[in-house]
């Protein structure tokens, strides 16, 4: 008997507002009534719970005060390991690589796009670096505006939390648009209209979000394996099609780096890349932040950085490279800068077609619709739980913090799925579509640029405190392998990056054959973030009087991450007495 009167417990509402139906233990009756009652009570709200974890220093500079109950599920403390290490291999791989390069390698040419990416990358390796060490002395929740309201100015976090927000926001809309492009590759689905794509794509990311984190994490990890098998077998494929093993046994080599060239449009074809690349790059900042929030982070932290490394090596600069030797920049297929307008400008699928090869052009426009859906299932994770921090930091609507009982921001991720609804812009012509997606673009474009170079600037504005203070760097669990001159090289290069922007968006390719009003929209096209993030930031300015934080003045111990540095470091190399030399070789690598 005691067991059913525990059984009848369970089945109380919340509330207590009726006893449960007695049933007998098992019944078909009982388990169906536990089910239905269980999904409609995992929508009700959590009052104990808040993305923002207790001693957390939020945007606003504040600690942010604990509740008594349990705490909302989290992505690091959910997800396996074999789905934190999928996602970090292989998690931004996305439209920026699979069609976005195309845009590049006809805008600038092979060289701009190896140089552009690879520096894009160096400077993303120190950025990664320095966001470590911070996140590591200073866990944060949301987004990384917390260490520019600590170090720089409210203010500038303020606005750093509105733009890394909006990055993400926009980027569903944008991967759905990119979707349903694709899918108008194979005829049969030319002559649907565009909005019936959107729609299913719409409620596939929407559901596997609704799932809470297992479910995005399981698709994450499918669709992560996919997309590094692809990139893999591309590169395998891509050295056999330029020595001359494919069906028409001709041999490229890098005859494409002579005729046509190596560069279009000279330097300004360069600059105009950087930006593409940077929007390739985006959310592999994330890589730093989620291993940081481990227990031993001097463990965790090198191994993360180094998966960064070898993804921006192998799957970027190695198939890249391949690109711009099998494709030549004056291929008509390429899109000319104008954005993921065609899943046929890939140049990836191009180069396959151009070797003969029957089949596989279908099936790598299959892995770039598994990316898209991938980058856009993360939008509405990433987004919504930004969103959720920001309301617990008073800088959203408080609505926007609504926490379900199954840990879900529920309120910020409907919010966040109903700007999907913007992607029915298809439905108004292939022209209208083109136009949506180039303004999309143009709002998160230089939303990574920002928030790189505001990470950079936030490490080196700690370390002057930190030293300024009397701290010494034994004290840091982690220290940046770049320094604060790995800082200083990743702050300089976005702010050249956004110069080159400015100047390739005042005066474009071809600028002397367009008319005023057609100059004036490239601009915004190309730049409209920016005047967005200054807005945000001069308003907040103006109303709060917020003022510019000095080093001498700066509270580094609030909110600070308490290790046992001396008993991590024993473990570390106790650790290390007992590896193999296989494993030693792994690890020094990986």
């Amino acid at each position: 008997m005691e067991k059913s009167v525990d059984d009848e417990k369970k089945y109380t509402s919340p509330a207590g507002s009726h006893e449960a139906p007695e049933y007998e233990a098992g019944s078909f009756e009982e388990v169906k009534s536990s089910k239905w009652t269980h999904f409609v009570d995992s929508f009700k709200p959590n009052p104990n719970a808040s993305v923002t974890p207790a001693g957390v220093v939020g945007a606003d500079g504040k600690v942010i005060e604990g509740s008594a109950g349990p705490p909302p599920e989290k992505l690091s403390r959910r997800l396996k390991g074999r789905h934190l290490q999928m996602i970090a291999i292989g998690g931004s791989i996305g439209t920026g690589l699979f069609v976005g390069s195309g845009a590049a390698l006809a805008g600038g040419g092979p060289a701009s796009l190896v140089i552009a990416y690879g520096l894009i990358g160096a400077m993303l390796y120190c950025t990664v670096h320095a966001l470590g060490e911070l996140a590591v002395v200073f866990p944060v929740a949301g987004s990384f505006a917390a260490y520019s309201s600590r170090f720089l100015d409210p203010a500038w976090g303020f606005a750093m939390g509105w733009n890394y927000a909006m990055g993400w926001l926009v980027t569903l809309p944008l991967e759905i648009i990119a979707a349903s492009i694709t899918v108008s590759y194979w005829d049969g689905a030319k002559g649907v209209n565009g909005a019936v794509w959107v729609t299913i794509f719409l409620l596939v990311i929407i559901a596997i979000n609704l799932f809470g984190v297992k479910g995005y994490g399981e698709a994450e990890f499918v669709f992560s394996i996919i997309k590094i098998v692809a990139v893999l077998g591309f590169i395998v494929l891509g050295i056999c099609i330029d020595t001359g093993a494919s069906p028409t046994h001709e041999y490229i080599g890098s005859r494409y780096w002579y005729n046509p060239g190596a560069f279009n449009n000279g330097f300004k074809g360069l600059c105009s890349v950087f930006v593409t690349a940077a929007f390739s790059f985006a959310g592999t900042e994330l890589v730093g932040l989620a291993a940081a929030e481990t227990a031993n982070p001097r463990k965790t932290l090198p191994s993360a950085i180094k998966q960064v490394f070898w993804r921006i090596l192998l799957f970027y600069m190695v198939s890249l490279t391949l690109v711009g030797v099998l494709v030549p920049y004056n291929n008509p297929q390429l899109i000319n800068g104008s954005g993921s307008s065609d899943a046929n400008a890939s140049p990836f699928v191009i180069a396959i077609k151009n070797a003969g090869i029957g089949g596989l052009p279908s099936v790598m426009n299959v892995v770039i619709l598994i990316a898209v859906l991938s980058v856009g299932n993360s939008s509405i994770y990433g987004s919504s739980r930004t969103l959720a921090a920001m309301a617990d930091q008073g800088q959203a609507p408080k609505i926007l913090g609504y926490i379900d009982r199954a840990g879900r921001p529920l309120v910020s991720i409907l919010f966040a799925s109903s700007l999907g609804f913007l992607c029915y812009l298809v439905a108004a012509g292939s022209d209208t579509r083109t136009q949506a997606f180039n303004w999309l673009l143009a709002i998160s474009g230089l939303s990574s640029i920002f928030t790189w170079g505001s990470i950079c600037f936030c490490h080196i504005r700690f370390r002057k405190a930190w030293k300024v203070q009397g701290r010494s760097l034994s004290e840091l669990a982690f220290r940046s392998q770049p320094g604060v001159y790995g800082s200083w090289f990743g702050l300089m290069f976005n702010f050249l990056v956004l110069i080159a922007q400015f100047w390739t968006a005042m005066a474009p390719t071809g600028y002397g054959a367009l008319t005023a009003g057609e100059r004036i929209q490239n601009f915004f096209q190309a730049y409209l973030s920016a005047p967005i993030i200054v807005l945000f930031y001069v308003v907040f300015k103006i109303v709060k009087r917020t003022k510019i934080r000095r080093t001498k003045e700066m509270d580094l111990v609030t909110g600070q991450r308490e290790l046992n540095l001396a008993q991590l470091i024993e473990e570390d190399r106790l650790e290390r007495m007992n590896w193999s030399a296989p494993k030693r070789v792994y690890k020094f690598f990986c």
